[in-house]
């Protein structure tokens, strides 16, 4: 597994090798997304700060029509990626169906503060979400009691994380998911689920750390490879189609660039983020490619929920970042998505 997450920075990370300067503050202002704006909606820049003191930095997609107060749904992801790119996406569509979105840059990553830069967390970024939360529910626009969260790859994984802690969550997303914790642990089709394999990949991230400590700095591990080998495994491909062309490249964004530092993932190999996921009473859809490499995650995890309010969604022909901006063919079922936010917030 070692050599795939190598070639693929875990397939979903990667991180911009901008520089720190890159979470300071004021925010850029100009329109710098992979996406055209939309003129239905207002766009707005903003921060505040989860509960370990990190300020995230965000967009805001206002309805330019609609009620006073407006069901609100946070939005992060993929993992890896900045709010510029897919999870930019979403919200301003869902923005011009008529819901207050926000897309943020998780902690450590885009222009979000936190150091060391490009690291993860499961812990750190499910309180993100949360944090999220929070600062929806403070605006006077906003319905408190109408709130969903949406989350993409990596961070559909911690989304469904959140919503098993955060009660004011009412509606959950979780498109074209990762359980970052298994795939860590278990290598990609759980093919290196073993104390073994476990005690090589956390003997390979310890011998990083004192390397790190005594160079003073913290050494990347690539993001999505450049040049691609031949013989790069189908979904490998299709991430550098996304991050590495103008499709969905951003001087920001984690996997368009340099990676992941080398260590970030020892939290993810000793942790399990969806343990509480079958005591989730609030509604839940999980979203899938039909041909996605990513699905037995998506699968796994709606299986552990309980309720009539759950709801697989399997997108026929599409593959995992199909799910990212539709894949040139329309692939994210955005009418489901409406209807199924508006179902549960109400």
């Amino acid at each position: 597994m070692m050599k795939e997450l190598a070639i693929a920075a875990l397939a979903v990370g990667g991180v911009c090798v901008a520089d720190a300067t890159s979470a300071s503050l004021p925010l850029t202002i100009e329109w710098d997304k992979t996406f055209p704006k939309s003129d239905k909606v207002e766009h707005a820049k903003v921060t505040f700060k989860n509960r370990f003191g990190i300020t995230l930095a965000a967009d805001v997609y206002k309805p330019k029509v609609g009620n006073e107060k407006f069901a609100a749904i946070a939005v992060s992801g993929p993992f890896g990626a900045v709010k510029e790119q897919s999870s930019g996406l979403y919200a301003q569509t869902l923005a011009e169906r008529g819901f207050l979105t926000i897309a943020f840059d998780p902690s450590f990553t885009g222009e979000s503060s936190g150091t060391p830069r490009y690291v993860a967390s499961p812990d750190i970024n499910t309180e993100d979400f949360q944090a999220a939360v929070d600062y929806l529910i403070s605006r006077d626009d906003v319905d408190a009691d109408k709130i969903g969260i949406l989350g993409i790859c990596g961070w559909g994984g911690l989304a469904i994380n959140a919503a098993a802690v955060d009660t004011r969550v009412k509606a959950t997303v979780a498109s074209t998911m990762y359980d970052m914790t298994r795939v860590t642990a278990n290598g990609y089709f759980d093919k290196e689920d073993s104390a073994a394999a476990r005690k090589a990949k956390k003997e390979a991230m310890n011998a990083q750390r004192i390397k790190d400590f005594k160079s003073g700095t913290y050494e990347l591990g690539g993001g999505v490879v450049d040049p691609l080998p031949a013989d790069a495994p189908q979904f490998v491909k299709d991430y550098y189609a996304y991050y590495k062309t103008p499709r969905g490249y951003h001087a920001r964004s984690l996997n368009s660039n340099g990676g992941w530092n080398k260590t970030s993932f020892l939290s993810f190999i000793n942790a399990k983020l969806l343990a509480y996921a079958g005591e989730i009473e609030s509604a839940v859809m999980v979203l899938h490619g039909e041909k996605a490499h990513s699905r037995y995650f998506g699968e796994t995890a709606f299986k552990m929920l309980k309720g009539g309010n759950k709801e697989l969604v399997i997108v026929p022909g599409a593959s995992h970042c199909d799910l990212y901006d539709g894949g040139g063919k329309g692939a994210i079922p955005f009418d489901r998505i409406e209807a199924f936010y508006r179902n549960h917030l109400k």
